[in-house]
């Protein structure tokens, strides 16, 4: 009897404490609730890449790879996202072979660079992003953009992220 008593003490001392004007701090808004003016990454599609064009993109992030004596995989795709041409330097490491193809996909199926991807996730905690399909939250894919159009993408891989991705931008240095 006294443990009720007690009980419905510390209860009514609850409900009038809350009742007594302090108000609760409502929640921070959702910044995923905020609804942008314009489409971010709204970047139009255009033709693919040749592959003669692909080549040369390759053959810059290599040339850029080999000045530091990296060891990388590189792939090109098109604007849809299909293989157009890859190369896998020497003792570059098997694993990025896949990898390098992913970023590439990545950064043409959704018109902005890995690195996007990977700060939301590592800098804004955004982790649904790793719900979306086909994602890759690593540095080292980026868009090719010609006359604002997007032609294809680069991915690299074997180094650490800052590598591909120093890579990645020399060989769209030669996209214009």
């Amino acid at each position: 009897m006294r443990f009720q008593s007690l009980s419905l003490t510390l209860a009514a001392t609850g409900l009038c404490a809350s009742l007594s004007g302090h108000a609760q701090t409502p929640p921070p808004a959702n910044p995923l609730d905020a609804v942008p003016e314009n489409m971010p990454f709204d970047v139009p599609y255009g033709a693919p890449i040749s592959l003669e064009r692909a080549e040369r993109a390759i053959a810059a992030a290599v040339a850029e790879a080999k000045k530091h004596n990296w060891k990388l995989n590189v792939a090109v795709v098109d604007s849809g996202a299909n293989l157009v041409a890859f190369q896998r330097m020497d003792g570059a490491q098997l694993a990025s072979i896949a990898i390098s193809e992913h970023k590439a996909r990545a950064a043409a199926s959704f018109r902005r660079e890995t690195r996007v991807i990977e700060d939301s996730v590592q800098l804004k905690q955004s982790y649904y992003t790793l719900t979306l399909d086909g994602v890759i939250a690593s540095r080292g894919g980026l868009p090719l953009v010609e006359g604002g159009k997007l032609i294809g993408a680069i991915g690299c891989s074997g180094g650490t992220g800052s590598q591909d991705e120093v890579a990645c931008k020399a060989a769209a240095a030669t996209v214009k």
